[in-house]
């Protein structure tokens, strides 16, 4: 595995705030920067008690993946049969996006009845929501955290369950960014929360281990 990848980042993006100036007639292209950061590390096998395991599954929505060309052609074909997986081990389900979707799920990974269902209105899906409240009552202390996206909702939800007690892993193929540099920070950004874990020890507690489908066993 490489020690270091090679991001090429806008320099819009890295900006910071200045002086109010009058805006050209013509913006010219957004500068890029070449930088290295630590190789995303390969993904863990794990095994997790479907008892105290939850699905937490983030914005798979027809608003979002119908103008997000890796949710149709990555996530969801990754999703699909796990989510069958899922179904039949038997673990606590999560659905989490905001009130404008909350019909919109895609049907190949639907909430079904029984399902927990938040209605966030922040990023973080444990704030200002019972989310954190309905998975102790049912024992749950993993999660498994899928949806879009890498560098937005998963990220901020991981550090919402780290910072209640909860060890969160992330099947890396059932989620994306808009970008492969977004993608890269964000799973750089999950590891290095909460209870770092850069070396991607599996299921080092209170921290997010990277994994993917077919490495996960329900026991």
């Amino acid at each position: 595995m490489k020690l270091f990848r090679t991001v090429l980042m806008s320099g819009l993006a890295l900006a910071l705030c200045g002086e109010a100036s009058e805006a050209p007639a013509a913006q010219a292209p957004a500068k890029m920067i070449t930088l290295q950061m630590p190789a995303t590390p390969d993904p863990a096998r794990v095994t997790l008690d479907p008892k105290t395991t939850a699905l937490i599954v983030l914005d798979y929505v027809e608003d979002i993946c119908n103008n997000q060309v890796s949710c149709k052609t990555k996530m969801l074909p990754a999703m699909t049969p796990f989510m069958g997986r899922v179904r039949k081990a038997g673990l606590t389900v999560a659905y989490g996006t905001r009130a404008q979707n909350q019909t919109k799920w895609l049907k190949e990974v639907a909430p079904a009845p029984g399902d927990i269902r938040i209605t966030n209105t922040a990023q973080d899906r444990f704030y200002n929501t019972d989310l954190d409240k309905e998975l102790k009552a049912k024992g749950i202390k993993t999660l498994i955290m899928v949806g879009w996206k890498i560098s937005g909702s998963v990220t901020y939800t991981s550090v919402g369950a780290m910072a209640h007690d909860y060890t969160v892993v992330i099947p890396m193929e059932t989620t994306s960014a808009g970008s492969d540099y977004e993608t890269t920070i964000g799973f750089y950004n999950v590891l290095n929360s909460g209870n770092a874990n850069l070396a991607n020890q599996p299921l080092k507690p209170n921290a997010v281990t990277l994994t993917r489908t077919d490495m996960i066993t329900f026991q």
